[in-house]
């Protein structure tokens, strides 16, 4: 079994995030990321704005839904 890149892992993060806000654990368990990973990623998508925090919850910015379309899309050639 191969191990996960980090781009599969931030696309995991993003549709989880996709339509609703989502708490951390919602993200930890769907992602399959401890919470130390999850935080980490999560400050990284941050940074880069696409993922916003409301709160105690997680959403996915305009930025963050083209970046996912982009990624899925060249995820599925392989």
């Amino acid at each position: 079994m191969s191990r996960r890149t980090q781009i599969d892992i931030i696309v995991d993060i993003l549709k989880t995030a996709n339509n609703t806000g989502v708490s951390k654990t919602k993200i930890v368990y769907a992602a399959n990321l401890n919470f130390n990973r999850a935080s980490r990623y999560l400050n990284l998508l941050q940074e880069k704005q696409l993922i916003e925090k409301n709160s105690d919850t997680f959403r996915i910015t305009a930025s963050g839904k083209e970046y996912l379309q982009k990624a899925s899309e060249i995820l599925q050639c392989f």
